[in-house]
């Protein structure tokens, strides 16, 4: 009969898969940000695009998070335990910003090696520019979502959604888009299974 240990090296495509939170930025009747040229908000654009990246993405399982309130989103989104959470959002500024973000929790190490895994796929399909990925204390915008939820997590902004620009290329492919993120998905979750199986063999 095989251990426990044993199980976790030579049986691990049994292991049920690592569930991420896919968190819907804004809500209906509070959308975010808006592209005043085609009257969209970034819940709207968000949540269309959530259910084209869950169909696509192979590795974890999906779970599609709507936030109630903003101060009782972590602990439903710590309700599901995840292995980690990835909340869509556009940016906004001017209107002549332009280019794609990640931020993650500034103490996250491994917060800050998915937002680079996700910045990366969604530059490479989008070809905006890179705006780097972006460390948040708790007291900045986005951080207190990040500082509090138990698994890590990160705040995808590919483009700005004030911008015209910007929106048309998104809107252009979004099926693209949605591929990019389903790809950068699966590829966090067999980076953070890696390091729990390392970690695992040296207990």
């Amino acid at each position: 009969m095989l251990t426990d240990f044993l199980k976790k090296v030579f049986c691990k495509d049994d292991e049920p898969q690592g569930l991420c939170a896919l968190v819907i930025g804004h809500k209906k009747d509070s959308p975010g940000a808006i592209n005043k040229k085609l009257n969209i908000g970034e819940f709207e654009f968000n949540e269309q695009l959530a259910t084209m990246i869950e169909s696509r993405v192979k590795s974890a399982r999906l779970q599609r998070v709507y936030r109630l309130t903003y101060s009782q989103l972590p602990a439903d989104i710590n309700a599901l335990n995840p292995v980690f959470v990835v909340s869509l959002h556009c940016n906004s500024d001017d209107g002549k910003a332009s280019g794609t973000e990640v931020s993650y929790y500034h103490k996250s190490i491994k917060g800050m090696e998915i937002a680079d895994i996700m910045l990366r796929s969604l530059v490479s399909h989008l070809k905006l520019p890179s705006r780097g990925i972006k460390p948040k204390t708790s007291e900045e915008k986005g951080g207190y979502l990040l500082r509090y939820t138990s698994a890590p997590c990160i705040i995808a902004e590919p483009f700005f959604i004030d911008n015209d620009r910007d929106l048309d290329r998104a809107m252009a492919d979004m099926e693209g888009l949605a591929s990019a993120y389903a790809r950068a998905i699966d590829e966090i979750y067999k980076v953070l299974k890696a390091q729990k199986f390392a970690a695992d063999l040296k207990e």
